[in-house]
Parts: structure tokens; C-alpha cells; sequence
């Protein structure tokens, strides 16, 4: 399931949902296998919560200090859908496995500005109806 093409877009209808963290592993071994439960248990999620559009999982490779370990990067239909997926029994049963294997969690929601993303592309962006 791709993403819509800018020109099925409207303004507003976007969200945004990109959370980081660190994983539990006394040593890097440790640390692959936890980070490839996570990416296996949220890739589970696509197609099974409405009003998720896009759901990618990405495993850092760097291994710089400052670097977070995993991040998952999600968009959603609107604020509601976003909402509704926080307590999605999918999403609930996927939080509570894999209690105990992240050990520091960043989130940032926000509203993509789509007015901005059809200006830089060069396309026209349709009015709402």
C-alpha cells in the first residue's frame, strides 16, 4: 500500500507520526535481534489499521553514540486516525510484546504542510470539495 500521489491530497489531511528509540541488549548481537523484533512487530500493523497510510521501519546502521537504535516513520488520514490508532487492540498487543526491549522513546506528531510539498514539487495542488 503506497501513499496517495500529491494530486489525491488535500490540505490538512496528513499526519505525521515518527517515533525513536533505543533498545534493550547488554551487547550489539543483543541489540539486532531486538531491533528486528520491532521492525518485524510494527510491519505486522500495515493493512490492519484504518486510516494508516504509510508505515516504515528503519534500523540504524551508524552505531554513533547520539544515534537513536530504531525508528518508526507513519503517516495517517487525519488526527483521528492517528488517535485511533494509539488504541488499536493491534497496536495495544504489539506495544504490550514488546514491553521491556525499548529502554528510551522520542515522538514528534505534526501536520504535514502539503500547500509546501506541491509548491517545492512543481504541481498544482486541487482544492478541497
Amino acid at each position: 500500500m503506497g501513499l496517495p500521489s500529491i494530486e489525491n491530497r488535500t490540505v490538512g489531511d496528513c499526519i505525521k507520526h515518527i517515533v525513536m528509540w533505543n533498545v534493550a541488549g547488554a551487547n550489539e548481537k543483543e541489540k539486532d535481534h531486538v531491533a528486528a523484533a520491532i521492525k518485524s512487530r510494527f510491519e505486522g500493523l500495515r493493512r490492519v489499521i484504518p486510516g494508516l497510510l504509510h508505515l516504515e521501519i528503519g534500523v540504524d546502521f551508524s552505531r554513533v553514540s547520539y544515534a537513536c537504535d530504531v525508528v518508526l516513520y507513519s503517516e495517517f488520514s487525519s488526527k483521528e486516525a492517528l488517535a485511533a490508532y494509539a488504541s488499536h487492540p493491534a497496536h495495544l498487543k504489539v506495544r504490550d510484546e514488546l514491553e521491556g526491549m525499548r529502554i528510551a522513546r522520542h515522538q514528534v506528531d505534526y501536520v504535514q504542510d502539503v500547500e509546501a510539498v506541491a509548491s517545492s514539487s512543481g504541481r498544482a495542488l486541487p482544492s478541497a470539495v
